[in-house]
């Protein structure tokens, strides 16, 4: 008998997964459930909404032609039954499930009608007419002094005239080196950025952002770049989740509760492994959770994930950028590579990223084994 396969989300972890489980064995059916219908290249999502950069690429490229599509939300998963339920009321059955929900902005205090989102590709199209309907002057703020608040911050700096301010409530790029932080706090104030380090925000308003001690920074559009948070589906599901709400998984990206349970990408938590969300971890989770499914499948034992990180990447601009090497667990070395020269790496990266989610082939993102 053929085998059903379901997978929960076409990010870069999903579209992975369904690309190897397809290319590997031609008795597996697969279904894929999206909300949307096509694939969105999320690591370029502060270019669309800065100069209109087309994030989207068709399933019909970036999905095998022989896996199903089924368009709408997960809303309830029956593990004991093997079942899914979606939010027209459809069901769909299981044999394997592969759980690539991803990760979302964590809800923050100001009213929702007065914060937008850059993480989510319906929240940056929303983002991107306000930011169009603003006065090209408007002030800006960004909140998050991540690698998402930094790339947001730059690109618009460089492609308005507005009044950018970047609030975080730690130090900038804390992940990062000292000279690889220096040197994109120098490229953030040559591009005309303010930067409001060690305050939090605790209100937002049409106006402005107040921080702690009721400081107020003025802004017509504020940004959330903050902390990412995951879907409740597997703790609503009565799976077993960490305290973040992510799947737990053994280091064979299975579900100890039910093993015909494994997951990828930014919702899951594996073992004690501490893994950054990001494409650089999604895209190999996603290729070895299907290379788990495919062991199973063949009746041998899955062998279990070894982490390879290579480094971070950062742009600010189109023009400048910062590559900051890291180890093998993903902690900052002392070498990076900033200027021109980090906007190309950037630049490579992010369409090698592209390519590789939708054109697998082995690489040092293809499989943690």
């Amino acid at each position: 008998m053929r085998a059903h396969v379901v997978i929960i989300g076409a990010g870069y972890a999903g579209a992975m997964a369904a690309k190897r489980l397809l290319r590997t064995r031609s008795d597996v059916t697969v279904t894929v459930v999206n909300p949307r219908p096509h694939f969105v290249q999320r690591i370029r999502l502060h270019q669309m909404i800065a100069a209109g950069y087309d994030t989207t690429v068709s399933f019909d490229r970036a999905l095998p032609r022989a896996a199903h599509r089924v368009f709408g939300e997960v809303t309830t998963i029956e593990a004991r039954l093997g079942r899914l339920t979606l939010d027209d009321g459809s069901v769909l059955d299981y044999d394997y499930l592969v759980y690539a929900v991803g990760s979302g902005q964590s809800p923050t205090t100001g009213a929702a009608e007065h914060r937008f989102i850059v993480s989510e590709f319906e929240d940056a199209v929303r983002l991107k007419s306000r930011l169009a309907a603003l006065d090209e002057k408007a002030a800006v703020c960004v909140v998050g002094g991540g690698l998402t608040g930094i790339e947001t911050a730059a690109e618009l700096a460089e492609h308005r005239s507005s009044r950018i301010t970047l609030v975080t409530g730690g130090i900038v790029a804390p992940d990062l080196s000292e000279r690889a932080r220096s040197a994109i706090l120098r490229t953030l104030t040559d591009l005309g950025v303010d930067i409001v380090t060690e305050s939090r925000v605790t209100r937002i308003d049409d106006a402005f952002c107040e921080l702690a001690g009721g400081v107020r920074v003025e802004a017509d559009c504020t940004i959330l770049a903050t902390e990412f948070g995951v879907p409740e589906l597997a703790r609503r599901s009565g799976l077993p989740v960490d305290d973040l709400g992510r799947l737990k998984l053994d280091d064979r990206l299975e579900c100890p509760s039910h093993p015909n349970i494994v997951g990828a990408g930014d919702a899951v938590a594996v073992g004690d492994l501490s893994l950054r969300m990001s494409c650089q971890a999604a895209i190999p989770l996603g290729v070895h959770a299907a290379e788990t499914i495919l062991h199973r499948l063949e009746g041998s034992a899955p062998r279990p994930v070894a982490p390879k990180f290579a480094g971070r990447c950062i742009s600010l601009g189109r023009r400048r950028g910062v590559f900051q090497r890291t180890n093998g667990v993903d902690d900052a070395t002392g070498m990076f590579v900033a200027g021109r020269a980090g906007a190309f790496v950037k630049e490579r990266v992010c369409s090698s990223t592209t390519d590789w989610a939708l054109s697998p082939r082995r690489s040092f993102f293809y499989s943690w084994t």
